[in-house]
């Protein structure tokens, strides 16, 4: 019968540090408050309040129930252990090996939180992309981003809400507009925040040249945006059809809202909802939500805590390069994580590298 004691030792070791990061007993006492909280029958007469709540609530208590089954989970897999070692049941190896494999994935899942050290990293996120140096291949570029983002938000279960897509001169698209929503979402994607550049045998070239080309990806938390006010004469809206990120319109009518707000030169938009009005209160929640951040961002003075370093657009300054000629590699430049299946990166497979980041810039302020 193998000998799983050091495993299961680790194990035991990494729930307790799981249990300090995590919080686990202050949690606790909170989540009883919170019990408290959403079993009040006058709690949805402030639905803001009420959303906020049961937001914190299930997210606390799905922390805790995670932590419970596993912190269990291990206890059982020492008692079997010990029992198997006892009778010498090597029967009993596989299940051993199966439950230790699986506590551990679980474990690097959870220390991934410990990691999101930033006042907003458990927020929803706009995402930004525009096209910079390069020409219809930047807008081509900034539309295989988009792609990108979707299906990486698609493999997490996160909602990926488009508000505006601007569509390129020949192809791609000139910039993009979107929401995700999903808990970590702003923390994560603060991995993308910066320059993008491709290479690639230019599709567009009638010469089949090597073209390089950029992209800039900004990244805002949405933050609660009550005690904002916004002065009217400081915005500017245009008003347009929605439309799809390929370029087909979806209504006739110019319902879709950009608001640009002049001092800071911020642009938010949304073409979901059904109704002009509709869409600028959208638009408008956006709007302050960039604005708070930005705020937050100057008080900051390094730029480190909202929106980390934003990159300069164009030669030398990406943070991220995609090379698919001459050969296929993906390079973060920061942490130096490297892929050489292009294609699974360029189809969402993003985790190794925002997990990358995120180790790259708690070593980095350490």
């Amino acid at each position: 019968m193998k000998d799983f004691s050091s495993d299961l030792a680790e194990l035991r070791r990494r729930i307790g540090e799981a249990s300090q990061y995590l919080n686990i007993e202050t949690s606790r006492g909170l989540l009883v408050e919170l019990e408290g909280e959403v079993a009040k029958p006058d709690l949805w007469n402030d639905q803001e309040h009420a959303k906020k709540v049961n937001s914190q609530y299930a997210s606390l208590k799905a922390d805790i129930d995670q932590f419970n089954l596993l912190s269990a989970t291990v206890d059982d897999l020492f008692v079997l252990h010990e029992l198997a070692r006892a009778e010498d049941d090597a029967t009993q190896e596989p299940e051993l090996e199966k439950g230790i494999a699986s506590c551990r994935s679980q474990l690097d899942s959870l220390e991934m939180r410990s990691m999101f050290t930033g006042e907003h990293d458990e927020c929803d996120a706009i995402l930004q992309i525009n096209a910079k140096d390069g020409g219809v291949d930047a807008q081509d570029w900034s539309e295989m981003l988009l792609r990108m983002f979707r299906r990486w938000a698609e493999r997490r279960g996160f909602a990926f809400e488009i508000g505006d897509v601007s569509i390129g001169t020949e192809a791609g698209i000139l910039s993009a507009d979107v929401t995700i929503r999903g808990r970590y979402a702003y923390g994560l994607l603060t991995s993308e925040r910066g320059t993008h550049r491709l290479v690639r045998i230019s599709p567009f070239d009638n010469q089949g040249r090597r073209q390089t080309s950029f992209a800039l990806v900004q990244i805002w938390p949405i933050l609660d945006q009550a005690e904002l006010e916004i002065n009217e004469s400081d915005i500017r809206m245009e008003v347009f059809r929605a439309s799809g990120a390929g370029g087909q319109h979806v209504n006739k009518t110019s319902s879709a809202v950009r608001l640009i707000h002049e001092p800071t030169g911020l642009v938010a938009s949304s073409q979901q909802e059904r109704s002009q009005l509709q869409n600028r209160e959208s638009a408008m929640k956006r709007l302050k939500a960039m604005i708070i951040a930005q705020d937050e961002e100057e008080k900051a003075a390094a730029l480190s805590q909202i929106a980390g370093k934003q990159a300069q657009v164009g030669w030398g300054s990406q943070i991220r390069s995609y090379v698919l000629q001459p050969y296929q590699m993906v390079k973060d430049l920061r942490s130096s994580v490297e892929s050489s299946n292009v294609t699974a990166v360029l189809d969402g497979d993003l985790d190794e590298f925002m997990e990358g980041f995120l180790r790259w810039r708690r070593s980095d302020t350490e």
